[in-house]
């Protein structure tokens, strides 16, 4: 990479796992499904393709595996636009997959991961790109990738440094995967201490009760206030999402859905909607609320990504 490269203007910075996704054509276990289509999934690369959907420049950190599978996920970034420089390509790793049932009552569907070993699992600190927050606004982060190793953990940590060191706005999304843990302590300590480095913290009612102890939304927000964020949203599901930060606090009611298709990718729309309208400058309220639309919009689609809209998209249904 050269200096020129890695200095280019940006927007957003995420690093994560990038997976293929086959999706069951039938509702029913997993082991009696016949046929699935191939979509693509990772948190992260959920919110790179939202925000990059809405006009955003996104630079994405992974690895794939020279295989079909990374070869299709390199060229469906290409097709979203998000710059693929930063994903390197590993030779003696897979990409990793996961296999998605279907439900028809919008229920959560039943889900296998298949990534133990796979290619981002062995990320590290040495691969992050030199220079990159210098030209980038904001780093976004989950609390999957330092769930993956050693390495990756230790990526993470050095991104939010660095970001921070440049003065770039860090997001967190806690994003809770117990399997991929050694033990919940081990999980409750790393990502709240991961969260310490983060100015927006977003978690969802269930897991901030988890990794904070705390009852309510309120007492969530207070324990991540006073760990350094500037901003919470607290993800209360249908109820909508609770807000705090300077400009106040409060409670921004939930998105109506007569026809939930798939709840898969809908804590990723809202962290689209919440960052998003950030770096447009809104209020944290109204920030929030975006979030809640662009999340509700995603449970109508099968896909992990399909939901995300388009700038014009988001203007025509709903809070912009």
């Amino acid at each position: 990479m050269t200096a020129h490269a890695a200095a280019d203007p940006c927007d957003v910075v995420t690093a994560g796992e990038a997976m293929a996704l086959f999706i069951a054509r039938e509702a029913g276990p997993l082991d009696a499904v016949h046929a699935f289509e191939r979509a693509t999934a990772g948190a992260e690369l959920n919110v790179a393709v939202g925000l990059a959907r809405l006009g955003w420049r996104v630079r994405y950190l992974s690895a794939l595996g020279n295989d079909s599978l990374g070869r299709h996920l390199l060229a469906f970034m290409a097709q979203e636009g998000i710059d693929p420089r930063d994903v390197r390509i590993d030779a003696d790793h897979p990409t990793g997959f996961m296999m998605k049932g279907a439900t028809t009552d919008g229920s959560d569907p039943p889900i296998e991961y298949f990534r133990r070993g796979s290619a981002a699992s062995h990320l590290q600190a040495t691969d992050i790109p030199p220079g990159v927050f210098p030209a980038a606004r904001l780093l976004h982060l989950t609390g999957i990738s330092p769930a993956l190793s050693a390495g990756c953990r230790e990526m993470v940590f050095a991104l939010a440094a660095q970001a921070r060191a440049a003065g770039r706005t860090v997001t967190f999304d806690p994003n809770l995967r117990p399997r991929l843990w050694p033990s919940q302590d081990a999980m409750i300590a790393t990502l709240n201490e991961l969260a310490s480095l983060a100015d927006v913290v977003l978690p969802g009612l269930a897991e901030g009760r988890l990794l904070t102890g705390r009852a309510d939304a309120a007492g969530i927000a207070d324990f991540y206030l006073a760990g350094g964020a500037r901003h919470v949203v607290v993800k209360l599901g249908p109820q909508g999402a609770y807000y705090a930060g300077p400009e106040g606090r409060g409670t921004v009611p939930g998105v109506a859905v007569v026809n939930v298709v798939d709840t898969v990718g809908a804590g990723d729309g809202f962290a689209v909607g919440v960052l998003s309208g950030l770096l447009d400058g809104l209020p944290l309220d109204a920030a929030a609320a975006r979030g809640n639309a662009i999340g509700a919009r995603v449970v109508q689609f099968r896909g992990d990504c399909e939901g995300l809209p388009t700038r014009a998209q988001l203007a025509a249904e709903g809070p912009s």
